[in-house]
């Protein structure tokens, strides 16, 4: 039995979630950071999961260089891949079983259907904005589509993907923006819980390991926010009790751009061939974070009596174009 995020008698459980795709950067960090603060003041539990789900572009030495760079950074776990844990795997491409076995019943109870459309015409069919995070906002167009026309795409050769269909508005509390209120169409409408090519979506894979691990504290990047009534509503069809969310402000470069795998310069690697230490980064991002006056040499324990939600900024953090040598100081 999996703790549950309102049984008071058990710890917080939190997950540091990287994809092993790349290297881990600053942005990273800050985003670990901070959930590892969370997690710990609470006096919780630590799970380290590899989203791997994406099997073109996760690679086995990228995971081995993230759980190096968190180690090196302080921040330890207490389940995860490399230690175990009763929660296990951790690691996502040893749980496709898992994601299936959810699938199938999510389809019996009525609550998916196939999507024919391809992506040149989910392209051209998006004329809303819709937020970077969840793509083109979805229609419906093969919501409605009777046996008879679903056989004639099938026969035309298109292999479906399998999307779940909502309409809801989704309201909850978030830790650092309060009450939240987003629309169905907002997060873009009904989404793939499996690609054309048979690939689980994230949204599934990440809500079915959140419930079979008993997380009851996601600690995430503000730009995963409109994907969370999809994750949401994947709890409450499944009967299972939602996480309390926290979605923490987004770590910029200097020109206002959302750190990526493709700054090398500000990967963690890079930083610390280049002689920076760990204590360096940890405090500047602490700093940054309101939890310190000035930066300073730390390590993440030192922060733990410090962490409090009401001193994070509310807005996205740029870098300074120098933060090398600010980090060198």
């Amino acid at each position: 039995m999996t703790p549950s995020a309102s049984d008071a008698s058990v710890p917080v459980r939190g997950r540091l979630a990287p994809s092993p795709t790349g290297h881990l950067h600053l942005g990273n960090a800050w985003a670990f950071l901070l959930c590892w603060l969370a997690v710990r003041s609470a006096g919780g539990q630590l799970v380290l999961r590899m989203e791997d789900i994406d099997p073109a572009r996760s690679k086995a030495h990228f995971a081995d260089a993230i759980m190096c760079d968190l180690d090196w950074l302080g921040l330890d776990w207490d389940e995860g891949p490399d230690v175990g844990g009763p929660f296990g795997p951790y690691t996502q491409s040893e749980r496709l079983g898992r994601y299936a076995e959810i699938i199938e019943t999510l389809t019996r109870l009525g609550h998916t259907y196939p999507c024919y459309c391809t992506r040149k015409e989910l392209k051209t069919m998006a004329s809303a904005p819709h937020a970077e995070d969840v793509g083109p906002v979805y229609p419906g167009t093969c919501l409605g589509l009777s046996a008879d026309e679903r056989a004639e795409r099938e026969g035309q050769g298109r292999k479906p993907s399998l999307r779940l269909h909502g309409n809801a508005e989704t309201v909850f509390e978030d830790l650092v923006h309060g009450e939240v209120r987003l629309g169905w169409m907002d997060c873009g409408g009904d989404f793939p819980l499996r690609r054309s090519d048979g690939v689980v979506s994230y949204q599934l894979a990440v809500a079915v390991d959140d419930m079979d691990q008993g997380i009851s504290l996601v600690v995430r990047g503000a730009d995963i926010l409109p994907c969370t009534p999809r994750q949401i509503l994947l709890f409450r069809l499944l009967g299972r009790p939602v996480p309390q969310y926290a979605h923490v402000p987004l770590l910029l470069d200097h020109s206002g751009e959302r750190l990526a795998k493709r700054h090398a310069g500000c990967e963690l690697r890079t930083l610390r061939a280049a002689g920076i230490s760990p204590r360096a980064i940890t405090g500047y991002l602490a700093y940054r974070a309101g939890l310190l006056d000035r930066p300073a040499m730390v390590v993440p324990r030192d922060l733990t009596a410090l962490f409090d939600w009401r001193r994070l900024p509310r807005r996205a953090v740029s870098l300074p174009q120098d933060v090398e040598d600010i980090l060198a100081c």
